[in-house]
């Protein structure tokens, strides 16, 4: 290992005890071990100081902070992030699953690949037992070499879970991070698209954990998923829901404004999302909008010998 690190993994966690030794398992038998874990505790009332605490003690790679307060969802996945000083960032989830090959696949596509911003591997669906339910497509057009081309993919098509990917930290830091207003995963990623390409690992290394505990599932309203992301989004008269939709829309604006593109780029990226912001117009208005993005699409279902298969790849 080198004397610094290229790698510092985030792993914000509220609440995690049910599968975060499992996921932390995951991410300590990497192939790939030139990294540094930054666990941010946000004040959890579970078992989860005690698991964090006792894998900090077997691995000097993890350092454990603890909020004195829950600070919401979206301070604590930057707060990770203002704390790391390496070349590469990558965040974590507390309950996902991982290949044993994915950050040195990843590390090896941003090597191979300069002028990418991120880069990712090919995922599925587990369920709370870490069974494979579902393999998902990736339809982004993400490697395109125009930029306005592939942040209209990251409007228009659905799927990817790139928020996840391995980041190089200097592009990451021109970014606002991470917004307290839904979908907000979804305009840092369109802004990165803005700056490079992404590269997909050719490999199914990521695994996506779907329970009845996720956020996404237990938070079901724009306010209440924005309230998980910042307790104060909880307060109405100060952050109306109408609100909470500006700023989602303000976050694409703002990351063409700040990527560096030429005038007539920036033009079609506008033109791109006055596009997007119709069609959503014209779903709303005929009852077809939902309040959430739609479900990644998938590609098939495999049989059970090829579950029990990945399932183990998984837990590397």
């Amino acid at each position: 290992m080198n004397a610094e690190p290229r790698l510092t993994i985030g792993l914000p966690v509220y609440n995690g005890e049910k599968y975060l030794a499992e996921s932390l398992d995951a991410l300590l038998g990497q192939s790939y071990g030139d990294y540094k874990m930054i666990i941010s505790d946000n004040a959890s009332t579970d078992g989860t100081e005690e698991i964090c605490r006792q894998y900090v003690a077997k691995d000097s790679r993890l350092s454990y902070f603890r909020q004195p307060v829950n600070i919401g969802a979206t301070p604590n996945h930057n707060w990770t992030f203002e704390q790391s000083d390496t070349e590469l960032f990558k965040w974590a989830s507390y309950d996902d699953l991982y290949g044993r090959d994915l950050l040195a696949r990843c590390i090896e596509g941003l090597d191979d690949n300069p002028h990418a911003v991120l880069a990712h591997a090919h995922q599925a669906i587990i369920d709370g037992n870490g069974d494979i339910v579902l393999k998902v497509d990736y339809p982004l057009d993400t490697a395109n070499p125009h930029a306005p081309d592939r942040f209209r993919s990251m409007l228009f098509d659905v799927g990817g879970d790139d928020f996840y990917a391995v980041m190089r930290s200097d592009i990451l830091r021109r970014t606002p991070l991470n917004g307290s207003y839904h979908h907000s995963d979804r305009t840092i990623v369109a802004e990165l698209a803005l700056w490079g390409r992404f590269y997909q690992v050719p490999e199914l290394l990521f695994f996506r954990r779907d329970h009845p505990d996720r956020a996404e599932r237990a938070k079901p309203t724009i306010r209440s998923r924005s309230a998980n992301m910042e307790p104060s989004r909880a307060n109405r008269l100060r952050n109306p829901t109408v609100r909470l939709i500006g700023e989602y829309v303000g976050g694409f604006v703002g990351g063409i404004r700040r990527a560096p593109l030429s005038s007539s780029d920036r033009r079609e990226c506008y033109g791109h999302l006055g596009r997007w912001l119709a069609s959503r117009a014209v779903r709303r208005s005929t009852g077809r909008i939902e309040d959430s993005a739609p479900a990644t699409p998938p590609t098939a279902i495999p049989d059970s010998s090829a579950v029990v298969g990945q399932r183990g790849a998984a837990q590397g």
